[in-house]
């Protein structure tokens, strides 16, 4: 199907002119006895005018024609009324427009090469509905530009894949109108972004004509429901006011990293400076730790140290892992029991120094005990162990600027390790009146609450019947006979439990 063809006597005639261009009417050609002498301007083969069902006119080439471009390639009707649309448009916005313009060398071929009166510039519009890759459609600009033509690639269909891979436009002839506008591709810059420009297909050629719009790359966002494209047409005052919107979005962002910055060091130095009162504080407590660890050696008053020793599992691990992992050869203190340690046991240096704390209780860690656990490793008996700490301590105010150094060891389980973690896990109790137990071992011992913490609840829990919560307060052990047995130790494990208040 071609629309342009050649009268041995009137030249190049055009199928969709009404005059066929050189004044002639389309029943000159069509249908004429003899035929009329028409022939293709690739091959010069005889051709001949037909009509589609549709009314749509055109030449075809007579039987036996050569390996012709023309005859080769073809043309569906969609594309040749969209051609039709173009060369009107462009007419209508005062240029020159011819269909099928081949070039000199014949390396590209225009569907419709407008140009100015003047002479000043040539656009080829290109209506392109066939698939085609980015790089074959590049190509094809490239080539056209080699010879100062720019070109301006159009289709009408929903969501063309290389559309913006080079200056092109989306058109769709809205409802209710019989003339095509602009969908997608002409955009303008407000406040932050881009939006769409709507315009008829008459207007936009006219501002691309006079270079009112041109292609442009944005560096902002096209605004939804506008596809992110690489190319768009604008007017040049719009990409100025994107120049003009980034370099102000540059300022306010070193603005906002400045500010930021100084805010950062106004927070570090404050942080620096609670560090060096929290090492004066720490430093203290530690101080304090070691003398009442060296009054404990001097008085062997070791009980619960022994307690510890014998009963708290993974303290052996512990031990190991401050040897192996920070070279502190140390041993459980003769000071376990002390309540700075929040009901964890003290692990010492050959000086007496606390160097670590085994299995504090998060609900323990206040005051004095703080004080001292924020600057000590702490070491537990299970990972799991070690998250319940660290969880408990996140919803209270006793937290230190850095957190809490926290370690862990696989220490097996044990009767005495599982009444632990449920304990420690339960809720906190609440009741008036708390009817206590004591989990020590493998057995449960009567307890009430105390004004102060006897020596049993420094390494021990009390639970209230009552509700099943963990009791928090000075308790004491009230009897050394248990009140049920839920297991049977060992003979290694036959620890007599101290006597009521001691």
């Amino acid at each position: 199907m071609a629309f342009r063809a050649v009268h041995a006597q009137w030249g190049t005639v055009f199928a969709h002119l009404p005059d066929l261009g050189c004044g002639r009417s389309w029943e000159a050609v069509w249908k004429t006895r003899p035929p009329a002498p028409v022939t293709c301007v690739e091959c010069q083969h005889p051709m001949y005018a037909k009509t589609s069902r549709s009314g749509l006119r055109f030449f075809a080439h007579a039987p036996h024609a050569p390996d012709c471009e023309i005859a080769r390639q073809g043309e569906s009707e969609a594309h040749h009324l969209l051609k039709l649309e173009l060369a009107s448009a462009a007419r209508d916005a005062g240029a020159h427009a011819e269909l099928e313009v081949r070039a000199p060398d014949g390396s590209w071929r225009a569907d419709v090469l407008t140009t100015d009166p003047g002479g000043r510039w040539a656009m080829a519009l290109e209506a392109q509905l066939a698939p085609i890759t980015a790089a074959d459609i590049t190509a094809r600009t490239d080539r056209m530009r080699e010879h100062d033509v720019t070109s301006i690639w159009f289709s009408d269909r929903p969501r063309p894949p290389w559309l913006g891979t080079v200056p092109s436009i989306r058109l769709e002839q809205p409802e209710g109108t019989r003339r095509l506008a602009i969908a997608e591709g002409l955009v303008k810059f407000t406040d932050r972004g881009w939006s769409a420009v709507p315009a008829s297909l008459t207007q936009f050629l006219a501002w691309a004509f006079a270079s009112r719009v041109v292609p442009h790359t944005p560096r902002t966002p096209l605004w939804y429901p506008q596809r992110s494209l690489a190319t768009v047409w604008t007017a040049p005052q719009y990409i100025t006011a994107e120049d003009t919107h980034l370099v102000e979005d540059e300022r306010r962002r070193r603005e906002y990293e400045t500010r930021m910055a100084a805010l950062g060091a106004a927070r570090e130095k404050k942080r620096d400076e609670i560090r060096a009162k929290n090492a004066i504080s720490r430093a203290k407590a530690l101080a304090e730790a070691t003398a009442a660890e060296q009054a404990a050696r001097a008085a062997q008053t070791g009980r619960l140290r022994v307690v510890a020793i014998r009963f708290r599992p993974g303290i052996d691990l512990a031990l190991t892992k401050l040897a192996d992992e920070h070279g502190v050869t140390a041993t459980v203190g003769w000071s376990t029991g002390d309540p700075r340690y929040a009901g964890g046991v003290p692990l010492v240096d050959e000086n007496g120094v606390t160097a670590a704390v085994f299995d504090p209780d998060p609900g323990r860690v206040r005051g004095h005990a703080f004080r001292l656990l924020a600057g000590l490793p702490l070491i537990f008996p299970s990972q799991t162990s070690q998250q319940r700490f660290e969880k408990a301590k996140k919803r209270t105010t006793y937290k230190p600027i850095d957190g809490y150094r926290t370690d862990f060891v696989d220490a097996p389980p044990s009767g005495t390790a599982r009444s632990r973690r449920h304990t420690s896990s339960a809720r906190a109790c609440t009741c008036t009146t708390p009817q206590l137990v004591a989990r020590i071992q493998n057995a449960e011992y009567p307890a009430e609450p105390s004004d102060q913490m006897g020596p049993a609840s420094a390494l021990f829990r009390a639970q209230c019947r009552a509700c099943g919560g963990r009791y928090e307060k000075p308790w004491r052990r009230t009897g050394s006979t248990p009140i049920n047995r839920t297991s049977h130790p060992g003979p290694r494990h036959s620890w007599q439990a101290p006597g009521p208040g001691q």
